[in-house]
């Protein structure tokens, strides 16, 4: 392939012609971290410890001790002795993984003041011998396709993998030469970090006022008094219900239809509507006189395994007999009904009947006691208030995939050179 002008094929990928290649062994000091496993830990100890379950849980790129301090747990005075501690730069790497992705994870070490902490658990603590790499660029490298390529090959194990000090020694990292290029890319990169932080802190809000909103829009009671129109109704009163049926996997023909299929795992995956355009669901015939149909706007209410979870059809759809179809009739308001059963999930899941896993069956739900405005445009306003906020949280779940992406676009293209900063 014809290289273009102003790059070079190196011997881990192509990169501009003016960008070093550096292993870790070079340019990084390794520290003795220390081996104590969470039994090991408290809250009141001498100095706060880093184990590698937290680098793989709760940071990406940077330990930031201005947002993570309290996410620390301590280990004694007479523990710490022996170890370095930690200073700004210093890159944590994580030696071991259960999954290929996390392979390798790093942080960099920042803000972190006064404060007393040493490197824990299956991490190495890495630290610059010269001033090649800018503070702040570190935590990115990990992130390096051309990087991250050679922990995955050289990675060892079976359940768990794990990255050995010599073969972390020899993993060549890509370099711009000048700090300042270095400086702009993660500049760019924080920018997007910050970007997708603030858009995760406004969804976690938005879930907050919601669950605040449907707490006071839902309480059925005012000043320890029924609400003034609200009345007491069995489910079964105001709906009509059945089971959906799974086929014998024996017909084949069956699985290959063009109705879609909603199994007790889709339940799981969040959301008021389910529809085919927004979630993966297997399409299927009608093959088989088990199968059910349900049409759009009937409440699917999880009776096995994922108890208590709903949403409403978006589109006709089957299902297996582990949900149950729930038509109201014309005193409920089905968007009410979804909020109000969303609502009761851990009272639910502690009702249901008990056994391998706990479960509901059609003449329980039927029993349902609800309270509810008995004007059933009452009902719909109580709903419709809540629809804006779910369809706010999600446009802004759009954003987050959105920004999502472009971080990924940039990671790769900053940190590999195919676009120069500078």
């Amino acid at each position: 392939m014809e290289l273009k002008k102003g790059y070079k094929q190196s011997e881990i990928g192509i990169i501009p012609e003016d960008w070093y290649l550096i292993s870790y062994g070079e340019i990084f000091d390794f520290l003795p971290t220390a081996t104590y496993s969470r039994s090991k830990l408290d809250q009141n100890g001498y100095s706060d410890y880093v184990h590698y379950g937290d680098i793989h849980t709760k940071w990406n790129h940077f330990l930031d001790f201005n947002e993570t301090e309290s996410e620390l747990q301590k280990i004694s005075e007479d523990k710490s002795v022996g170890y370095s501690t930690l200073k700004d730069g210093d890159l944590i790497v994580a030696d071991a993984s259960e999954d290929y992705e996390g392979i390798g994870k790093s942080v960099e070490v920042k803000n972190i003041g006064s404060k007393i902490v040493i490197s824990g658990l299956h991490t190495y603590l890495l630290r610059s011998k010269v001033d090649y790499i800018a503070n702040g660029f570190k935590g990115y490298i990990h992130s390096n396709t051309l990087v991250k390529k050679q922990f995955d090959r050289l990675a060892t194990g079976l359940k768990v993998y794990g990255i050995t000090k010599t073969n972390l020694k020899k993993i060549l990292i890509p370099i711009p030469p000048t700090n300042d290029e270095q400086s702009a890319i993660a500049d760019a990169l924080s920018d997007i970090d910050n970007w997708i932080k603030s858009l995760t802190s406004l969804i976690n809000k938005k879930k907050d006022i919601k669950q605040g909103t449907m707490q006071k829009l839902l309480n059925p009671y005012e000043n320890g008094q029924l609400k003034k129109g609200w009345i007491v109704k069995k489910l079964g009163d105001l709906a009509e219900m059945e089971s959906g049926g799974t086929p014998l996997s024996s017909i084949s023909a069956y699985y290959n239809g063009s109705f879609p299929w909603v199994a007790i795992s889709d339940m799981t995956k969040g959301g008021k509507v389910i529809n085919t355009t927004d979630r993966s669901l297997t399409a299927l015939g009608l093959a088989n006189s088990a199968a059910k149909m349900f049409p759009t706007g009937t409440v699917l209410y999880a009776m096995y395994a994922s108890l208590g979870e709903c949403s409403i059809a978006g589109v006709s759809v089957c299902t297996s007999q582990a949900i149950l179809g729930i038509r109201t009739t014309d005193d409920l308001d089905t968007d009410f009904l979804y909020y109000y059963l969303s609502s009761k999930k851990s009272i639910v899941k502690k009702i249901g009947q008990q056994g391998t896993q706990s479960n509901l069956n059609k003449g329980m739900v039927q029993n349902f006691i609800l309270k509810l405005p008995s004007d059933v445009d009452e009902q719909s306003d109580i709903a419709n208030i809540l629809t804006d906020i779910d369809a706010e949280i999600a446009a802004l779940k759009v954003k987050l995939t959105k920004a999502k992406q472009i971080k990924q676009g940039m990671v790769q293209n900053l940190l590999t050179g195919k676009i120069r900063l500078i």
